[in-house]
């Protein structure tokens, strides 16, 4: 495990046009905290060499952005083809991945973005980590502040209205997205611990 003292370290690499979806990546972050993750907040539209760095020796990463004509943000696609540095040297081959986005629209082609975001991990050969949520708000006794509300599953799907700040970004959704933070920083130590396992029991 790259952790320190046995910790997963989990890093979020994002893109936020209006500052919604930096509010949904620092949830994300806050969830992956509480299971007792290192984080590291990456805002990819401003990314150092350093943060690169922190990328290659997380355990896993969580892909955000705003989706904007039915994808992720141009700032986003361009850290993407940048990561193919990585790509050519396997730096992300088997870490772990996860995915969030936000847009205006209660659906807004939201699960394009999600699906890019897989595709991105695949090339890397990185394995994806799902939302593993039912979906909420589903029924006649359901509510909109249910958790997935919007039922998502390959990630987090949230919803702003376009006429209001990130102030507004729905607490269902930023319940949602801490869930996925809590999920993903839970998976990287179980796969950081089975590694570990089989490299002792190699090495015996």
């Amino acid at each position: 495990m790259s952790a320190l003292a046995n910790k997963p370290v989990v890093a979020i690499a994002y893109h936020s046009g209006y500052g919604h979806t930096a509010v949904v990546a620092r949830s994300v972050r806050d969830g992956a905290a509480s299971a007792g993750a290192v984080v590291h907040l990456i805002n990819v539209d401003e990314i150092t060499e350093e943060q690169w760095e922190l990328l290659d020796g997380a355990d896993a990463i969580a892909f955000g952005s705003p989706t904007y004509m039915g994808t992720a943000s141009a700032a986003f696609h361009k850290f993407a083809e940048d990561s193919s540095k990585r790509w050519f040297t396997h730096s992300w081959q088997d870490k772990l991945a996860a995915g969030f986005t936000n847009s205006g629209s209660k659906s807004g082609d939201k699960l394009h973005t999600l699906q890019y975001f897989t595709l991105l991990a695949a090339q890397h050969g990185m394995n994806w980590v799902n939302l593993g949520l039912h979906p909420g708000w589903n029924s006649s006794e359901a509510s909109e502040h249910d958790i997935n509300r919007l039922g998502f599953f390959l990630g987090v799907g949230a919803q702003t209205n376009v006429d209001e700040g990130p102030e507004a970004v729905h607490k269902a959704d930023l319940a949602t997205a801490e869930h996925l933070g809590l999920r993903l920083a839970e998976a990287a130590r179980i796969t950081a611990a089975g590694r570990a396992t089989l490299t002792a029991a190699d090495a015996a």
